[in-house]
């Protein structure tokens, strides 16, 4: 077993801090990273990609899913609810365990858990197995994706390593839905939609044995305060509320009864978890988390941003497959200039400058040229070409959103504490869930609503009804996607507004830049000594 040297933990008590090379990790005599971390985040990148993945292959199987089992029309929204429910109500839960069990524990649970629901899934008989799984799905990817996020947190503590490894996990982060759908086409069309369940078994395995042999978590780095119970009550019927207010606002409309009580019932659970976390010993989120601006930003810009992209990644697979009419693998593939713009701006322009440049810089910019992407979008009509505005508005999308990704993903656990890692880890990923809810949700009412008054106002000059429900539904995703334009600028707002923290491994202190204190407290972490 290797030896840990542990560098203490602010307001801890445990320990004293022998130097600021210590601190760091930096130096050579006495404490060296762990040098299975490049390993390590080979297995937990394939995790997170598989969690990713899962968010959007199931939307391409769900209509032979629905065909196959049975499912109602109106049962058929389960599928994703069930998932997003027990995902997003137990995010925070799942942190905070992490934080108690160990994230590499945490991590291979969840992993072998996701493994036995996606095998369940793809065996199932009737629609009450297939929600059934989903949920199951949901409660352990609650679990693996804070872990994840949090092992990288900890294991990497050089501020250039710390950017290679979050532009990686931005990468994939980001790309990973559009990868889904491709991966969904494929199934779907060649072999059969159980295999969008099935195919997650080998990612599971492979990673969790990965993690098994090769990731070793710094010692020191747990929080074995007890556990807040009431936090995981209010903050887990809180956000499945939230999460159940939305989607069902997008079938049943915003002045539904039960829509307007789940939004009602949220605000006070989650007022309540609130005011409960701000005066017990232990909280499950501690406000120190939230409230720190920078980490407070990021929540904030990324919700936010996906709230503008999950709906657009919708919207485009409608377009492509009924007024197109690509198919499920075409379709999947017209969405690789996203992909490959998403990896350009994470790898190669935010990774390089992460260490060179205020994360502000890249995190503002990058939304507004995502925003300039999506304002490309807003000419749909039916007749667009896709070479000439699809394929630019899709890649300068895919630009922005990796660029500003990056930044993000690591800024996620911004000075940190390292028993906080799970659960900061966890708001990053309980912002990204609640805003995707909310965007397919939003953006697509928003779309009805435009499709709905398109056809009331050409409906007596129509020669064509089915020419004009397709016009219509395209004038509708245009709307949408302004809101989505305008979704993206107040990210960028937000993104250079709130965060002030200088680049990583600087402490100065002035405008525009953490104080040295702060600066320093980022990479406050354990490292392993050999």
């Amino acid at each position: 077993m290797p030896k840990t040297a542990d560098t203490p933990l602010s307001g801890s008590g445990s320990g004293s801090r022998s130097g600021p090379d210590s601190v760091h990790g930096h130096d050579p005599g006495r404490s060296l990273p762990d040098p299975s971390r490049w390993k390590a985040l080979a297995f937990i990148a394939l995790a997170q990609l598989m969690v990713v993945l899962d968010a959007t292959i199931v939307n391409i199987a769900l209509p032979s899913a629905q065909a196959d089992l049975g499912i109602s029309e109106g049962n058929k929204q389960w599928v994703i609810t069930a998932y997003a429910l027990a995902f997003g109500g137990l995010l925070l839960f799942g942190g905070r365990i992490a934080d108690l069990w160990g994230r590499k524990r945490t991590f291979v649970v969840g992993l072998i858990g996701f493994a036995l629901a996606s095998a369940l899934g793809g065996a199932a008989q009737n629609e009450a197995m297939m929600f059934g799984s989903r949920a199951l799905q949901g409660v352990f990817g609650a679990l693996l994706a804070p872990a994840a996020l949090s092992l990288l947190a900890v294991m990497f503590t050089d501020a250039k390593e710390r950017a290679k490894a979050f532009g990686i996990y931005g990468a994939i982060a980001g790309g990973g839905g559009a990868v889904g759908l491709i991966l969904g086409g494929f199934l779907t069309e060649y072999l059969n939609w159980r295999w969008t369940f099935f195919v997650n078994i080998p990612f599971a395995v492979v990673a969790a044995a990965g993690a098994y042999f090769v990731i070793r978590e710094p010692s020191g780095t747990r929080n074995r305060s007890p556990l807040d119970i009431p936090g995981v009550v209010l903050s887990t019927l809180g956000l499945v509320a939230l999460v159940y207010g939305f989607t069902r606002a997008e079938s049943a409309g915003w002045s539904d009864g039960l829509t307007i009580a789940m939004f009602i019932a949220a605000a006070v659970l989650l007022l309540a978890f609130v005011v409960t976390e701000s005066r017990v010993k232990s909280p499950l989120l501690p406000l120190r988390v939230v409230t720190e601006r920078n980490r407070g930003g990021v929540y904030l810009s990324l919700g936010l941003a996906i709230i503008a992209m999950f709906g657009l990644f919708l919207f485009l697979t409608y377009y492509l497959q009924i007024v197109k009419g690509y198919s499920p693998v075409k379709t999947g593939f017209a969405f690789l200039p996203m992909i490959a713009g998403m990896i350009t701006g994470s790898t190669q322009i935010g990774t390089r400058l992460m260490t060179r440049v205020p994360p502000r810089l890249l995190m503002g910019p990058g939304f507004l040229v995502a925003a300039f992407g999506m304002l490309l979008l807003t000419q749909l009509d039916l007749n667009t070409s896709y070479a000439a505005v699809i394929l630019p508005g899709m890649l300068l999308l895919g630009l922005g959103m990796g660029t500003a990704f990056m930044p993000a993903m690591s800024l996620a656990t911004h000075g940190i504490e390292p028993r906080d890692a799970g659960v900061a880890s966890a708001m990053v990923n309980t912002s990204q869930q609640v805003g995707g809810a909310i965007g397919t949700a939003l953006l697509n009412t928003i779309a009805a609503g435009a499709t709905t008054a398109y056809i009331a106002d050409n409906a007596a000059r129509a020669t064509d009804p089915k020419l004009l429900e397709l016009q219509a539904m395209v004038s509708g995703f245009a709307s949408a996607i302004w809101w989505a334009v305008g979704i993206l600028v107040a990210a960028s707002v937000i993104a250079v507004a709130l965060i002030n923290t200088g680049r990583p491994g600087t402490g100065a202190g002035g405008a525009g830049s953490a104080s040295g204190a702060d600066a320093e407290e980022e990479f406050r972490v354990p490292v392993v000594a050999h």
